[in-house]
This record gives structure tokens, C-alpha cells and sequence, in this order.
């Protein structure tokens, strides 16, 4: 693949991985319990920021690690197998989003272990100094790898392979744009919009969202399978 198509995939994995709501969901409920708290708009905002600067370095050591775990194995060019495989995760985990992302019955309540709900919850309602909402930050990532890896590892898979300076460009792009979504949120809160108002944004358009994140994973697992495989062997002839 050429560097533009390899940026466009990355680019395309961070979007997917921006669509997810548990990161949203934990700053949401942050901003809840800091404003039922009292606390300032400047402190409220301190935290929120603590918080997405903590899922933007986790992001980033994560892709990082991924990256160059693949690299100290695969070298530049990973198998195709190791491709096929990459692109059947992704499928897989798209049609358990369109299935299973959300728990049934109102609200986002997501489909994840009850207990790590319950400490983000914990955790975000005893959060009260920037240091532990970047912890929080951290804690979060951690707790959607189950379905942020995927979009991951095919961006890692397709860093490895392109040039040292353009890895570098990679990995930014999709630091960048992975966080767009928490930025926004971050955003209208500091500009004074209510957090309900969010939140019924977010039951009304959650089907939406969740049909989204799950056809763009199937849709990138396509992708990636015809440039990298379909082409290369069609290439060999």
C-alpha cells in the first residue's frame, strides 16, 4: 500500500475508535458528579481535562506498544495470515458491536464486565484532583480494549510498514483524531451546555451510533482485505 492509503486506514480506524462510548460515557459521569459537587467551572474543567489527556496518553502508549510488538515480530511486512486474521478481528468485532454494545433497555449502559463498570463509577464519582482523573483517563482505555483493539491493531499492522517519520505521522493522526469526540464533549461543557442535554443526545442517536462504529469496522475489515491481500495476490500472477 502506498502512504496515502495507509493513512487513510489509520485515519479511518481512529474514527471508529473516537465512536466509541465508554471514554464519553466515564467523562460524563465526572462532569456529573464535579458539577452536583459544586465545584467551579475552572475546576470542572481542569478535570475533564486531566481526564481526556489521561485516555490520550494511554491511547497513545497502547498503539505504541501494539506497534512495535508487531514490529520486533513481523518486522516491516507481516504475513498474510497475520493480515487475514486482522481483518476477520475486525469483522467480528463489528458484528458484535451491531449485537451487543449496548446493554437492552434505556439509558447507554454499555456491554461490558459489571465490574469494571462499577470502578469507573466508583472511581469517577471519588475523583477530585486532576492527577486522578488522568489515572481515570488511563483506567478507561484499558477497560474498552475489548473492542478499541481491533481498529488498534490494524492501524499498528499498517504504522509498521511505512517509513520512521511517517510512523510518527501515523501515530499522531490517530492520537488526534481517536479523541475528537472526547474534545467535543469537553468543549460543549466548558462552553455551558447542560450535561442532560448531552446525555438525551446520546439515548437518541445511540442505535445510530452503534449501527455506525459497527458497519465502519466491517466496512474497514473489507478494505484492508482487498488492498493488502486481494492485491498482493492478484500482484504475484
Amino acid at each position: 500500500m502506498d502512504i496515502a492509503s495507509s493513512l487513510a486506514i489509520v485515519t479511518l480506524a481512529a474514527l471508529i475508535h473516537a465512536s466509541f462510548q465508554l471514554s464519553v460515557s466515564v467523562l460524563t459521569l465526572l462532569s456529573g458528579h464535579a458539577i452536583g459537587a459544586k465545584h467551579s467551572q475552572g475546576r470542572i474543567m481542569r478535570l475533564t481535562f486531566g481526564y481526556v489527556s489521561g485516555v490520550g496518553v494511554m491511547t497513545l502508549l497502547a498503539l505504541s506498544f501494539i506497534s512495535l510488538v508487531f514490529l520486533h515480530i513481523f518486522g516491516t511486512d507481516a504475513p498474510q495470515i497475520v493480515w487475514a486474521i486482522a481483518c476477520g478481528l475486525l469483522i467480528g468485532v463489528g458484528l458484535a458491536v451491531w449485537f451487543f454494545y449496548y446493554r437492552p433497555g434505556k439509558g447507554t449502559s454499555l456491554w461490558i464486565p459489571r465490574s469494571f463498570a462499577r470502578h469507573l463509577s466508583d472511581r469517577s464519582k471519588a475523583t477530585t484532583s486532576s492527577a486522578e482523573a488522568f489515572s481515570l483517563g488511563l483506567t478507561t482505555v484499558v477497560s474498552e480494549l475489548l473492542f478499541i483493539v481491533a481498529p488498534m491493531i490494524i492501524a499498528s499492522l499498517v504504522l509498521v510498514g511505512l517509513p520512521a517519520h511517517w510512523q510518527l505521522v501515523g501515530i499522531a493522526i490517530y492520537a488526534v483524531i481517536s479523541l475528537l469526540t472526547l474534545f467535543s464533549i469537553w468543549v460543549l461543557i466548558g462552553s455551558g451546555h447542560k450535561l442532560s442535554t448531552i446525555q438525551k443526545w446520546r439515548e437518541d442517536n445511540k442505535h445510530f451510533l452503534q449501527f455506525a462504529a459497527g458497519g465502519a469496522l466491517a466496512v474497514l475489515g473489507f478494505f484492508v482485505y482487498v488492498c493488502k491481500i486481494v492485491s498482493d495476490v492478484s500482484g504475484s500472477f
